[in-house]
């Protein structure tokens, strides 16, 4: 599969793969050997059609008139995803968002460990966030290179974002997950992911003001 196919062609279903993690992991903790397509269907609100075509990007088969295996379902999702091991991760940005995301719990059960923060704010820094030590802003590139960081969140404000994601390149950061309203430039070899907190919330808007739901899928 080309990195184009999988960037654009199979995005939604990506999308939709730690939705279907979540369930499997549930279904397995009740001791639930198999799953079909039609409950996965069901719990997702989408076409059984769909989460067959979704699952077949994990490469695994099911059982005819049986369904899925849980486990081995679990297991092929988080291998397709790079979720079976931890990924060492820093995050630059110790505000309230950032803040929330070092206290969020599930981050690690999807092999995300936070093992650095970043910020400019003296009262942050030194101190001790959900167990991540705030590093001073300035020792960034020395810590990216000990520490072999390769996946960075930023939760910066937009008239700083540029400059922060510039400098995680520079410190041979792979991968940047970045909260921001802010158009962010990076080279081709970084895979970059930007959340647009306010996009969301137009979203929201529209429908209340509509009084209706408004299609996404586009």
């Amino acid at each position: 599969m080309s990195p184009k196919t999988l960037k654009i062609d199979k995005l939604p279903t990506i999308r939709r793969l730690p939705s279907y993690l979540q369930i499997l992991r549930d279904l397995s903790a009740k001791g639930e050997e198999f799953v079909s397509s039609a409950y996965l269907a069901d719990q997702m609100q989408i076409e059984a059609i769909l989460v067959r075509k979704d699952l077949e990007l994990t490469g695994i088969n099911g059982v005819p008139r049986v369904g899925f295996r849980t486990n081995d379902l679990v297991s092929a999702i988080e291998k397709f995803l790079g979720w079976g091991r931890a990924l060492d991760t820093c995050l630059v940005g110790a505000g309230q968002l950032g803040a929330a995301l070092l206290g969020h719990r599930e981050l690690n059960n999807f092999g995300i460990r936070i093992v650095a923060a970043f910020d400019n704010n003296p009262a942050k820094i030194g101190t001790s966030l959900h167990g991540v030590t705030v590093f001073p802003f300035s020792r960034l590139n020395e810590l990216l290179k000990r520490l072999t960081i390769l996946l960075a969140i930023v939760c910066v404000p937009p008239d700083v974002a540029q400059s922060v994601v510039d400098q995680l390149v520079q410190g041979g950061v792979r991968a940047i997950w970045i909260f921001t309203s802010a158009n962010i430039t990076v080279p081709e070899h970084v895979i970059f992911q930007r959340e647009d907190l306010l996009s969301g919330l137009a979203v929201l808007s529209a429908c209340l003001t509509r009084k209706g739901p408004v299609d996404t899928s586009a």
